[in-house]
């Protein structure tokens, strides 16, 4: 019981770390917490003894924990989320206000970036870059060679590190951010100040099954559409152009693609069909 009591300790010293990882990794406060006590079935099965070094070990057991979880997701086709559902992801267990702002300090934009990687490039790059694993550990994990391992973190660190983006879309960004603070804030007159007074918005029919509307016309309109919203929305590069992802919790619901003129934006197309989003190229700026 003593030896017990012990191994309890020593993995009691690292579970605040393994779920930071696990959560970089899956973006979902409840599948990370069942990763880390998968991990301790795991530990506690065995030969503690043999083990060299406890916390390597113990990343390298939640990391292919983690990758079979995401090639699972890959497996089954997911509904449209509402924005309940969305909100909700974390599971009855886990404090939705807690994984909020666990999202948030990881990044929301960032999360919905990884969401869009193939598994093993998520956790080659997870595991690298955030967590300064070496390849030749990471190659196990993901069933390559450590060069394998390495080019799966190198299209990864693309994607989400993205590219510096054209003048044109860095000059939209203060248009974008403006929009954002004023809709959080429920500032009608802000809101109304960076759109064009023709400004059209479009929502597909998921977006619209959500509860949004189909199609508005005018500043007024747009403004009041989104007044008091966006709390859960960042800017991301959308095929190359500024535009917003809405993630709840880091969990994707929709996207806004944004048409712009100099210093208005003129259209909005709301996308919440889950095909149409698997499509779209997102990437987080480098500013």
């Amino acid at each position: 019981m003593a030896d017990e009591k012990n191994l309890v300790g020593h993995f009691e010293a690292h579970r605040g770390h393994l779920r930071l990882v696990a959560y970089r990794m899956l973006g979902s406060a409840s599948e990370a917490e069942d990763a880390v006590q998968e991990a301790w079935l795991r530990l506690s099965r065995a030969d503690a003894d043999t083990i060299e070094n406890l916390g390597g070990w113990l990343t390298t057991v939640v990391g292919r924990i983690c990758l079979d979880t995401l090639r699972s997701r890959e497996l089954r086709r997911e509904e449209p989320l509402t924005l309940d559902d969305a909100q909700q992801t974390g599971g009855a267990s886990i404090d939705p206000e807690a994984e909020a702002q666990l999202a948030d300090s990881v990044g929301l934009a960032l999360l919905v970036v990884l969401e869009t990687l193939a598994p093993a490039e998520r956790v080659a790059f997870v595991l690298h870059d955030m967590f300064d694993l070496p390849f030749e550990e990471i190659a196990p994990i993901v069933g390559r060679s450590a060069t394998a391992a390495r080019q799966l973190a190198s299209r990864a660190r693309r994607r989400v590190r993205g590219t510096t983006p054209s003048s044109n879309v860095a000059n939209h960004r203060p248009i974008v951010d403006a929009f954002l603070a004023a809709a959080r804030a429920g500032d009608l007159d802000g809101l109304m100040a960076v759109l064009d007074p023709d400004v059209e918005l479009q929502a597909d029919r998921v977006a619209v099954r959500m509860g949004g509307a189909p199609e508005l016309r005018g500043a007024s309109a747009v403004a009041a559409n989104f007044r008091g919203r966006a709390q859960a929305a960042r800017p991301v590069l959308i095929d190359g152009a500024l535009g917003v992802v809405v993630a709840p919790a880091g969990k994707l619901l929709l996207v806004l693609r944004l048409t712009m003129t100099s210093d208005k934006i003129a259209a909005v197309d709301v996308i919440a069909d889950r095909d149409h989003l698997r499509e779209l190229k997102l990437t987080i700026p480098c500013w």
